[in-house]
């Protein structure tokens, strides 16, 4: 048994009740796998495992959107102020699926909106097809209230994320750990990169640093600049520029 399996069951209406912390600080590290194993069953706190449907882990897609000319991912690798994101999420256990839209304004405050999606033509394809109709309406309205560029043209699909992902909530902080594994990076022509033995750890907690982030830097790793993202599309095109996360790049080790 593992030992996020040995852990005890949190149920998601609890977590989300607990965890919805008003601020919040997220810290990523990239952690080989075994390592991931001993710091779930050395933590001293106490730790519950989300199930959902008697799983632990639950299986994601996310398919990102962007201009031609790749604005949304050059604004992020130039560090602009105004800058966004859209992505469709689905959640692959349930089939439930959202369009996501991130900005993040000059003030460096970040807001992620939801929007349901009409599920469109019968012979619509959601993982080859623009983004078009009503939804991309609302993303242009989204960006020109958040003050982000709006863009001209369509939104097409440049990259698609597969993972699995557990959650773990800390009883005593009200902070929350995401174990991102099996990470997939899928470009438009089919090129892949695989994430096999790193796993993405990612703590949510408030400006206090929870206990596992202290446990992951006593054993020297640090939060890393890791977007999914924009870190998937360096990878599948070295010619694209990527030195924010060159570090991150140099960290990983995905197979093709």
């Amino acid at each position: 048994m593992s030992a996020l399996d040995a852990l005890p069951a949190v149920f998601l209406e609890e977590i989300t009740e607990r965890a919805a912390l008003l601020t919040r600080t997220d810290r990523k590290y990239l952690v080989p796998r075994e390592e991931v194993e001993e710091l779930l069953a050395a933590s001293p706190a106490a730790l519950r495992a989300l199930e959902i449907d008697g799983r632990r882990r639950q299986a994601y897609l996310s398919l990102y959107y962007d201009t031609v000319d790749l604005a949304s991912y050059r604004a992020a690798a130039t560090g602009r102020r105004r800058r966004w994101k859209v992505r469709r999420r689905v959640y692959v256990d349930s089939g439930a699926s959202f369009l996501e839209v991130k900005t993040r304004t000059g003030r460096g405050e970040s807001a992620k909106v939801r929007i349901a999606l009409d599920p469109g033509r019968d012979d619509a394809d959601p993982l080859t097809d623009p983004l078009d109709g009503p939804a991309l309406d609302e993303v242009r309205h989204l960006l020109a209230a958040a003050d982000c560029p709006v863009p001209v043209g369509p939104l097409r699909p440049v990259l698609t994320t597969t993972y699995d992902r557990a959650t773990v909530l800390l009883e005593a902080e009200d902070a929350r750990l995401t174990l991102d594994e099996h990470l997939v990076w899928t470009g438009p022509e089919g090129q892949t990169r695989h994430l096999t033995d790193q796993v993405v750890v990612e703590t949510k907690a408030g400006t206090r640093p929870s206990s596992l982030d202290r446990a992951l830097w006593r054993r020297g790793h640090r939060p890393q600049r890791l977007s999914k993202f924009a870190t998937g599309l360096a990878l599948l095109d070295p010619a694209l520029p990527a030195n924010r996360w060159h570090r991150t790049t140099g960290r990983l080790h995905p197979a093709a």
